[in-house]
């Protein structure tokens, strides 16, 4: 259990009698419900918790909140929320993340509905920090490769200002909650229990630090455990909260594929960092990235590209390390490549081997001196002895 803290204020007042409805709308109805939605939309969330008490509500709506329309706990998950530390964040409060939800109401998908209210905990506010992000997946049996990768793409993004959100699972997850830290940067995990729950409980310590400085959320009431469904579930947020999903690394039979199918579904931009092809754990991430579904990016500043402001977050373009030789004419280089490691020979020599005329071996090894690339020794010439650092 989360030990007892002091609730974050709220952004601004929102009546109390809004907040107790969407808390009872949350946890009669499972998510998620594109009915229930649907419903509020039509009738707001007060008149819709009354009709949904009443059974005034279209069938398919009451026979998914049979079992738990007449128990009315709002009032005790409030109170076991801010027990925790965490408040419930609706719709009607400036905080939330209305941009980014918005685009569950152009999916085709039945199951893509948006969230009725979360429940957060954190000083982080959802809506700034989720207007510049970057949500990152990928399996939990991780490598060395994919744990560092995740973790170095999570820091230098953070240190770009953009937020990481994942879901605090082991592997990548986790690796990518420590490297924004670790950077002093902000970072959201979304979980799929209740707030007041920590899961994995291993990751107590990690989860407390995410909550002193950004922001965990949920929009499983408390008390409530995870479970397979649950994670699938929470997966679309995590799509939806991000302006872009990173996917680190993925078998084949990855859950991070559902996290990746809902941000294509959502219209998010889709990245995969591919890895050696003879790790199973990164099957799933070329197999995306050969379909064209995800994007290839190799480093953190490809991400920022993406995911990033229009013509200001441009990835600095590669500079190829540039060799002594390079600029030498074609004879000026045949010349170089004749030159005598362990050995000094004269220039005609030189230019029998290098097949350059005697007049242009001069010129040649005169220009190759003057870059230091080869060196005179009483008529004979070699290439510059290698010396040692300092």
């Amino acid at each position: 259990m989360i030990p007892p803290a002091a609730p974050a204020p709220r952004a601004a007042a929102v009546p109390e009698e809004i907040i107790r409805a969407r808390a009872y709308l949350l946890r009669t109805v499972e998510p998620p419900s594109r009915d229930l939605v649907r419903l509020i939309e039509q009738h707001g969330p007060v008149e819709a918790a009354d009709r949904l008490r009443r059974g005034a509500v279209p069938e398919a709506l009451l026979e998914r909140a049979a079992a738990r329309r007449d128990t009315d706990t709002s009032e005790a998950d409030l109170a076991d929320a801010a027990a925790a530390g965490a408040r419930l964040l609706v719709p009607e409060d400036p905080q939330w993340p209305g941009w980014q939800f918005a685009a569950f109401g152009n999916a085709r998908r039945a199951d893509l509905a948006p969230p009725v209210a979360l429940w957060a905990r954190g000083p982080g506010d959802p809506s700034a920090l989720a207007d510049r992000s970057v949500t990152v997946v990928g399996a939990r049996d991780a490598t060395r490769y994919g744990l560092h990768a995740a973790a170095d793409f999570a820091s230098v993004l953070a240190r770009n200002g953009v937020a990481v959100f994942s879901g605090a699972a082991f592997g990548i997850d986790a690796a990518a909650h420590r490297g924004a830290l670790s950077a002093g940067g902000r970072t959201v995990a979304v979980l799929a229990c209740g707030p007041d729950r920590v899961y994995p409980a291993a990751h107590a310590g990690l989860i407390e630090r995410i909550a002193a400085t950004g922001l965990v959320l949920t929009e499983y009431p408390p008390g409530t455990t995870p479970g397979r469904l649950r994670f699938l579930v929470r997966n679309r947020l995590l799509a939806a909260l991000g302006a872009g999903c990173l996917v680190v690394e993925a078998g084949t039979r990855s859950g991070s594929k559902r996290t990746a199918s809902d941000s294509l579904a959502l219209g998010r931009p889709l990245m995969a960092l591919p890895g050696p092809v003879t790790s199973a754990m990164s099957v799933g991430c070329h197999e995306m990235i050969r379909s064209r579904q995800a994007e290839l990016v190799g480093r953190p500043e490809d991400v920022l590209e993406i995911i990033g402001r229009l013509g200001i977050d441009l990835a600095p373009e590669r500079v190829a390390e540039r060799r002594p030789t390079d600029g030498l004419a074609p004879g000026t280089l045949a010349v170089h490549d004749a030159l005598p490691a362990r050995a000094a020979w004269p220039a005609r020599r030189i230019g029998e081997i290098a097949g350059v005329a005697p007049d242009s071996v001069r010129i040649a090894l005169v220009e190759l001196e003057e870059r230091g690339l080869a060196e005179y020794h009483q008529g004979l010439w070699q290439r510059p002895a290698r010396r040692s650092g300092p």
